[in-house]
């Protein structure tokens, strides 16, 4: 089923096609959800046909706390400012309790990104410092970001800062398309950092996300993945339903997302 084309840009009076963006509902995508007992959508982008792929196109334009999605913009804009040097910075554990056991140790950025080292990441935000942070989310067109002195190192996790999931599908095909104004070294770093899986058959890159705000817990799974000939670029942004069991929820959020790239026959 086809729905609207978006962001038509006119030519001398005339619609310029090639940026006419279809968007197309799946209703396999919902009961892949449905399944595992949680809401939300899958949105998937194919960049060869400019097509995109959704259960819920509603949900996929509202905007959500980014939460650890944005440790991807951090890093950009760390490595930019030369607050890390490269994927190999160490961030020194002081030896305090926190949350995760994988946090309790000395961390390069890459480990650092992969384990989503949250005071790892807000040590990075306070060293950008405020200006510096605005400055480049407004080069980016990062969502709509609230952050001032008092929320530097939080405004990802907590507030009123939001992204959807179209803009974060926009935000990563930028940086995959070297349209973000940064350098190629950043570019070269971060693309090795954002790697989860690779085999024969594809390459998987992107980064999860989990907030709690008034009681909802919403997670986010967005990336891209690279097949022989193609990429496609994905934003999930689940929450979970009333009887759903939460020691799920770190692993259910890729887990959908890979379903429906089966689905749509990006993978096998």
């Amino acid at each position: 089923m086809l729905f609207s084309c978006s962001e038509k840009k006119i030519v001398n009076g005339l619609i310029d096609e090639k940026s006419i963006q279809t968007e197309i509902l799946n209703h396999e995508f919902q009961s892949i959800l449905d399944s595992v007992g949680i809401k939300g959508s899958i949105l998937i982008y194919d960049l060869q046909n400019e097509v995109y792929f959704s259960n819920d196109f509603e949900w996929a334009k509202k905007g959500r706390l980014p939460a650890s999605t944005f440790k991807i913009a951090n890093s950009l804009i760390a490595l930019e400012t030369e607050v890390v040097e490269d994927d190999q910075t160490i961030f020194k554990w002081n030896g305090e309790e926190r949350a995760l056991d994988s946090w309790e140790q000395d961390l390069n950025l890459r480990d650092a990104f992969h384990f989503s080292c949250v005071p790892c990441y807000q040590e990075v935000a306070r060293k950008i410092g405020l200006r510096r942070m605005i400055e480049y989310l407004n080069r980016f067109n990062y969502g709509s970001i609230d952050v001032n002195e008092t929320t530097i190192d939080t405004f990802w996790l907590v507030g009123d800062s939001r992204i959807n999931q179209v803009q974060q599908i926009d935000f990563l095909r930028k940086f995959y398309q070297s349209e973000l104004a940064i350098t190629e070294r950043t570019e070269k770093i971060m693309t090795h950092i954002m790697v989860m899986e690779e085999n024969k058959d594809y390459k998987l890159s992107g980064k999860t996300g989990w907030s709690i705000q008034n009681g909802i817990n919403n997670g986010w799974f967005v990336g891209y993945i690279e097949t022989k000939n193609k990429v496609y670029f994905f934003a999930t942004n689940v929450e979970p339903k009333a009887d759903f069991i939460m020691d799920l929820f770190p692993i259910i959020r890729k887990e959908v997302t890979l379903m429906a790239l089966k689905k749509i026959e990006v993978i096998n």
